[in-house]
């Protein structure tokens, strides 16, 4: 019997499993886990659902919201958009922190 998951495929011939998969966990993003059962069934976590939820409605939405484009443009044309320099400041300070602390886990 034959199963495809995200494009990985699963042979699965008397309880034994024979698949081309990492041996990681990928929904806690390492470490490995736990011997998958030999039933056959899969178990996906809360936070899997949650996620695969939360990739749909991305999917939904649309790429750009032209309202807030417009209203941008709008004030840049007339001159009264004002940017925050210490709040640009701070956001680009937070987003470094996170990705040299992204490198500091995987060590």
């Amino acid at each position: 019997m034959s199963n495809k998951i995200n494009d990985l495929t699963t042979s699965v011939t008397a309880g034994r499993t024979n698949a081309a998969a990492p041996t990681r966990d990928v929904v806690s993003g390492g470490g490995n886990a736990a011997p998958a059962p030999s039933t056959g069934e899969v178990h996906i976590t809360d936070t899997a659902t949650q996620l695969a939820s939360l990739e749909q409605s991305l999917r939904d939405s649309p790429a750009v919201d032209s309202a807030k484009v417009a209203q941008l443009q709008s004030a840049i044309e007339q001159g009264t958009y004002q940017v925050n320099s210490d709040h640009v400041a701070t956001q680009l300070m937070q987003m470094e922190n996170a990705l040299a602390g992204l490198g500091k886990k995987g060590s």
